[in-house]
């Protein structure tokens, strides 16, 4: 992380995202595809274009947990720590949203979907714009996600705004989703 090219990339993604453009970037496993998640026409853009419905919502990641704690109802202390030692990581969960976040967030879902992820770039990307980001994979609904910029611009074409160049992490598969209160495994 180290690269001045990567760092100049950043800043340029920061600025992106402050105007409402949608940015592509690596994550633990896919290409993510995200914006400002409290910019109705950014979030209404990334939508159209994925071909993704509105009642889904969405996954918020965020370089540490402080980032998402505007967006949250924090669950009891003991299943707290059960979720923020899963963290940094490939760990989403499903916790209580905060009163009158956007519908676009968290669809017909009373939770919100959030991870600290433990991909630097991507981490790197949430410190840039000083705010948690979208994060849903690079692709259309119903595709395979994108794992490389190339394979973003032929999925999404001229709709994505700012690709971050950088290799994905280990994973072999998406996050990892589970309920925040239950611990139950909603996507495995």
């Amino acid at each position: 992380m180290k690269s001045p090219l990567i760092h100049w990339k950043l800043r340029e993604a920061a600025r992106c995202f402050n105007s409402g453009g949608l940015i592509a970037y690596p994550t633990e496993a896919v290409y993510g595809l995200g914006c400002d998640p409290l910019n109705r026409q950014s979030m209404e853009w990334l939508l159209s274009l994925k071909q993704r419905p509105i009642e889904k919502g969405v996954i918020l990641i965020a370089a540490d947990y402080q980032q998402l704690i505007p967006f949250i109802k924090p669950l009891d202390e003991d299943r707290m720590q059960v979720i923020k030692a899963s963290w940094p990581g490939p760990n989403t969960w499903l916790l209580p949203a905060a009163d009158n976040l956007p519908f676009w967030l968290t669809g017909i879902h009373s939770t919100l979907a959030v991870r600290v992820t433990g991909h630097p770039v991507a981490a790197a990307l949430c410190r840039a714009c000083n705010s948690p980001i979208v994060s849903t994979s690079a692709n259309r609904s119903g595709k395979h996600p994108a794992k490389n910029p190339l394979q973003v611009r032929k999925q999404l074409g001229s709709g994505v705004d700012c690709i971050i160049h950088a290799p994905l992490g280990n994973n072999p598969s998406p996050s990892t989703i589970r309920d925040g209160a239950t611990g139950k495994v909603i996507r495995g």
